[in-house]
């Protein structure tokens, strides 16, 4: 929060939309009464009673605002979960099209432990041999005994990013890395200023 406070500079009144994001986030942030959370299925969580924010219903590739809604669009370890290639390009010019700045956190895929699994390097290998793995060699797997449908679902759901990837992804951001132990374990999309190319 305070990088992000530090990079973007939000103002309170600015309306912010997270895509895919809690309200426990915002909890303490005087930006809460202007952020929107946009999730596939809106939950209305005690603190909900405590920080007020918007819950919409809506799919972060496609979001129902017009261009240029949003002071700011946040997203935090959202991108990675939403399929495909095809579907991480729409996410991105989405965010892009709706938000005059952004913050956009995904985790790296060139950190050695998968995030989600908690496991040390699964994520690089051929899909056959995760599927084979997932279950009984990470601790996600040990934790919730996921059958092959979950390990199917899970292994279609995440894609991880490279750093390349992400300049492809947001061409108008500058592409910052979150480190740790000397690896880059996440990276953030931000554009500080107002700024729209082509097509954008």
């Amino acid at each position: 929060m305070r990088r992000f406070i530090d990079k973007i500079a939000p103002q309170p009144g600015e309306a912010i939309l997270d895509v895919g994001g809690t309200a426990e986030f915002w909890l303490g942030s005087l930006l809460a009464p202007s952020v929107t959370l946009l999730n596939p299925a809106v939950e209305h969580p005690e603190s909900h009673r405590k920080v007020a924010c918007r819950s919409v219903t809506g799919d972060g590739c496609a979001l129902p605002f017009p261009d240029r809604t949003f002071d700011i669009v946040f997203s935090n370890s959202v991108i990675e979960h939403v399929g495909s290639w095809e579907r991480q390009r729409a996410f991105a010019r989405e965010a892009r099209r709706v938000g005059r700045r952004l913050w956009i956190q995904t985790p790296a895929r060139g950190f050695p432990i998968e995030p989600h699994l908690l496991a040390p390097f699964i994520h690089w290998l051929p899909r056959h041999w995760q599927r084979r793995l997932l279950r009984n060699f990470t601790l996600r797997g040990w934790l919730e005994r996921p059958g092959p449908t979950e390990v199917e679902a899970f292994l279609n759901e995440v894609r991880l990013l490279t750093f390349s990837e992400m300049q492809e992804l947001f061409p108008d951001c500058t592409i910052l890395r979150e480190r740790f132990l000397g690896f880059t374990k996440s990276y953030i999309a931000v554009r500080a200023q107002s700024r729209l190319l082509p097509g954008s």
